[in-house]
């Protein structure tokens, strides 16, 4: 089993994560695709948070159950945690020390069809598109 370390640009924010890396994906959700952060999840049983939550800035929007947290010094956007998988965290995996995700296939997620709390809308993710 891997262990990552984490951190913001400038380090305020830092956190470390427990699992192997086999899934990265890009989500079309409006946020999502204007951050432009490479991702990947992992249960919140496998996720610390190394330094103390008071660089962190939370953003919501929409149904307001994602959190996205940002450092509140140099703004990167390190990770989430997950609207359609409350037990998982969406972890921005550019923020990880010594991870290169070169040799991955990046998965593209219907989180577009999330956006917007409609009638209709689905409530939890059903995975990932089909093509």
């Amino acid at each position: 089993m891997s262990e990552y370390d984490g951190a913001c640009h400038c380090g305020a924010v830092q956190f470390r994560i427990v699992g192997d890396i086999t899934d990265v994906y890009r989500c079309d959700c409006s946020l999502c695709r204007m951050k432009g952060a490479l991702m990947t999840s992992v249960h919140e049983a496998a996720f610390t948070l190394v330094t103390s939550e008071d660089k962190l800035r939370e953003y919501n929007w929409n149904t307001g159950v994602a959190r996205h947290f940002f450092c509140a010094v140099c703004g990167i956007y390190p990770f989430h945690k997950k609207r359609a998988m409350p037990d998982h965290y969406g972890v921005n995996v550019h923020c990880l020390k010594g991870f290169d995700a070169a040799g991955l296939s990046v998965r593209q997620a219907s989180g577009l069809e999330m956006t917007v709390k409609a009638e209709g809308a689905r409530e939890t993710w059903t995975g990932p598109r089909q093509p």
